[in-house]
């Protein structure tokens, strides 16, 4: 066992027994996030009493950490000074993030409360979108004048106090422009001190503007491998810079809301312990799924009422199998569009091989199924065993063919109008795919048995 997974084993225990004195020192000892990560899973009831115990200097840093239901739990039991007096020593970007969870009225008095160019970052930053790269950005970057030599760069960069890490220093021109960027380390080699930032910065910048969705700010990031990224605004003037950081909380939030919605619910209960907020967020999908059980059942029953009860026993199976075929299809496009992997150039190909997946799983399925069939039933049908394997067969087949265009299918239709594509996921897939099974099922059994009955009265 680690170091820290001891001592958070032993605050563990002393907050059970409310030895709380005994604390502090353990508090001492950690990173941080670890501190925020021990809040985060205490009793509710806890919080408060915790976050008094950290040193006034972590409490910046471990109030950045906290998920929001805690960090709201906090701030309530806090007053607007002291609120300010922690804020004020965050990071721009964390600080904006605290804030804005808080009413306007309460926001705006400890805006006043903080010193005025901490509460001028932050009110700059709290006018953009949450989802936004400037509402994820942090006005804490350095940049210089293109004139400027190597060395003097130096020797500024040198009278500067920064809250987040630095390595690369931003070349502006005379409006603020963004004219390219150099590494700190080339600003270091001796033989560059005398050479100006122009002659020295790399012109080709990956930026984004103040607008640009978060989720496209990360897929930048991620494929050329940056550690920070300029931000513009719309007089493409620079205004902020991302940092890796906040790219990975990027990535992690969009992915969980992913997965969340493939599941037919919201991240938002990771972080809501409340039987009521789960079933808020989980009932409007399942009642999705009961309406399309509802239509399921009213074209069984008729299937049933009009046909070989027999049929019915594979009734199951079709469902399962198009219902998954389908949610395959759904999850790997999702997947895709959300790292940027197709394009609109790809969709009508990616479409063309969903539907011979499909054809070819439905084919081997449908083949294993229609033997199954025979065995199952044999001779106590009313119709030969032949014709049921054949129907159950070609049923299954033309249902998952169908599940695997219609799951890639719904996700690029929707990405296509701007909507989130994680929309068409586990339940609404499932859904539809119960449906149009059943259907598929029922038509060809229909059709089959008035080609049987043809050919027998011919």
């Amino acid at each position: 066992m680690s170091d820290a997974a001891r001592i958070k084993k032993r605050i563990n225990f002393c907050i059970k027994g409310e030895l709380w004195e005994q604390v502090p020192k353990f508090f001492e000892e950690l990173h941080p996030a670890d501190i925020a990560e021990i809040i985060n899973r205490a009793p509710a009831s806890a919080h408060t009493k915790l976050f008094e115990l950290i040193d006034d200097e972590a409490k910046p840093d471990v109030l950045a950490e906290l998920d929001d239901q805690t960090e709201a739990d906090i701030l309530e039991a806090l007053s607007d000074e002291e609120i300010s007096d922690i804020v004020e020593e965050m990071a721009p970007d964390d600080a904006a993030d605290v804030l804005g969870e808080l009413k306007d009225e309460q926001r705006e008095e400890i805006l006043e409360l903080m010193e005025a160019e901490e509460s001028e970052d932050v009110r700059e930053l709290l006018q953009y979108g949450e989802d936004t790269a400037g509402g994820i950005m942090t006005t804490d970057f350095v940049a210089a004048k293109a004139t400027m030599t190597a060395a003097e760069a130096i020797e500024y960069i040198g009278t500067l106090e920064l809250d987040e890490p630095l390595y690369s220093l931003y070349v502006i021109d005379a409006e603020g422009c963004l004219t390219g960027w150099i590494q700190l380390w080339e600003l270091l080699k001796r033989g560059n001190h005398d050479l100006t930032l122009d002659e020295l910065s790399d012109k080709e910048t990956i930026t984004v503007h103040t607008d640009t969705d978060q989720e496209d700010v990360a897929r930048l990031a991620t494929k050329y491998d940056l550690s920070s990224m300029p931000v513009l605004d719309w007089k493409n003037k620079l205004v902020g810079r991302i940092t890796v950081d906040d790219i990975l909380d990027v990535m992690e939030e969009e992915a969980s809301e992913d997965i969340f919605k493939l599941a037919g619910s919201d991240d938002s209960e990771l972080e809501y312990s409340s039987p009521l907020h789960a079933c808020k967020s989980r009932l409007p999908w399942l009642m999705v799924t009961l309406v399309a059980g509802f239509v399921s059942s009213l074209i069984l029953k008729r299937f049933i009422d009009h046909h070989i009860v027999a049929l019915s026993f594979f009734v199951p199976i079709i469902m399962a199998m198009s219902g998954n075929t389908g949610i395959q299809s759904s999850t790997l496009i999702i997947r895709g569009l959300a790292i940027g992997s197709f394009s609109e150039k790809q969709l009508l190909k990616l479409l063309g091989r969903e539907l011979l997946t499909g054809a070819l799983m439905g084919a081997i399925c449908g083949i294993a199924m229609g033997v199954w069939a025979t065995f199952m039933v044999g001779a106590d049908s009313d119709i030969p065993a032949i014709y049921l394997a054949f129907t159950v067969g070609v049923s299954l087949f033309s249902a998952m063919m169908f599940a695997a265009v219609f799951g890639a299918f719904a996700p690029l239709f929707l990405n296509r109008f701007n909507a989130d594509p994680a929309v068409a996921s586990g339940p609404f897939v499932t859904a539809s795919n119960d449906i149009i099974g059943l259907l598929i099922y029922y038509g060809v059994t229909v059709l089959l048995i008035m080609l049987r009955t043809s050919l027998v009265g011919g």
